[in-house]
C-alpha cells in the first residue's frame, strides 16, 4: 500500500507540472482531399519546372547558334574586305607600276628600288592570301571560330594598311615624275629677250 501511495503522489505531482496540450495529443488525422490536391500541385510544379529547364536549354542553344552565325558573318565580311583590298593592290601594281617604271623621268637606279618595294608588298599580300585560304579551307589548325575571325580581322587590317601604303608610294612616285617633268620644262624653255 505504501508503494501505491507513492506512485499515486508521483502521478499527481507529474500531472500538475505537465501542460494540458500534451495529454490531449492523439493520432494525427489527414484530410485526403487536401493531400490529393497538394500532390497534384507538386506534380504540376515539377512539370512546369521541367518545361522551364527545357526552354532555358533551348534558348542557350539558340544563343550559341547566333554567336556562331555572327562569327561566320564577321569572317565573311573580313574575307570580302581582304579580297577587295588585295584586288585594289594588284590593280594598282599592274596599272600604276608599269606607268611609273616606263616614265623617262624615273632614273635607272630608282627603277630597281621601286620594283623591289612593290615586289615586297606583293609577296606579303600573296602570303597573306595563302594563309587566309588555308585557314578558311582547312581544319588542320584546329582553330575556334573566334580565333579564325581574329586572324581574318588582323589580316584585313594589314591589307588595308598595305593598300594605303602602296597608294601613298604610287602618289609619291607620280609627284616625283610631275616635278621632274615641270623642272625639265622650266630648264628647256627659251629665254624671253
Amino acid at each position: 500500500m505504501k508503494r501505491s501511495l507513492q506512485t499515486l503522489c508521483l502521478a499527481l505531482t507529474f500531472s500538475m507540472f505537465v501542460p494540458a496540450g500534451v495529454t490531449g495529443q492523439g493520432m494525427p488525422v489527414y484530410d485526403n482531399t487536401n493531400f490529393i490536391s497538394m500532390t497534384k500541385s507538386l506534380i504540376e510544379s515539377a512539370k512546369q519546372t521541367s518545361e522551364l529547364l527545357k526552354t532555358v536549354e533551348f534558348l542557350k542553344e539558340q544563343k550559341d547558334n547566333i554567336v556562331k552565325v555572327n562569327n561566320v558573318i564577321r569572317e565573311l565580311r573580313a574575307a570580302r574586305e581582304l579580297t577587295r583590298n588585295h584586288e585594289i593592290l594588284f590593280r594598282t601594281v599592274q596599272r600604276d607600276l608599269r606607268d611609273i617604271l616606263s616614265s623617262p623621268y624615273i632614273r635607272p637606279e630608282e627603277t630597281r628600288q621601286i620594283s623591289n618595294t612593290f615586289e615586297q608588298l606583293m609577296a606579303t599580300a600573296i602570303e597573306d592570301l595563302d594563309l587566309v585560304s588555308h585557314i578558311l579551307s582547312s581544319d588542320f589548325l584546329k582553330m575556334t571560330d573566334a580565333e579564325r575571325t581574329g586572324i581574318l580581322l588582323e589580316k584585313e587590317a594589314a591589307s588595308r594598311e598595305m593598300t594605303a601604303e602602296i597608294t601613298r608610294k604610287t602618289e609619291r612616285y607620280r609627284d616625283i615624275i610631275a616635278f621632274r617633268r615641270m623642272q625639265e620644262q622650266i630648264n628647256n624653255r627659251e629665254p624671253v629677250h
